[in-house]
């Protein structure tokens, strides 16, 4: 298992999503290697990763939504 770096640059540096992408790459690398060696196919684990990474973000948005929500009917009541 490949480490990943904790962030080293604040939430508002404009290098902060690069910083990100860099301290993945190694992992990322990783991950794509045991999938091959497994069998699968590198573009269809290409396209299957991002397909979660789609359904992880709209859960995320799904969930900020939920507690927006909630938060609003708080306050109503």
């Amino acid at each position: 298992m490949f480490d990943i770096a904790q962030p080293f640059v604040t939430d508002d540096d404009p290098d902060r999503y690069i910083r990100c992408q860099d301290a993945l790459q190694g992992a990322f690398r990783d991950l794509l290697g045991s999938a091959v060696e497994a069998g699968w196919a590198e573009r269809e684990i290409l396209l299957a990763i991002a397909d979660l990474v789609d359904n992880q973000l709209l859960s995320l948005e799904a969930n900020r939504n939920t507690e927006s929500l909630i938060a609003l009917l708080k306050r109503m009541t």
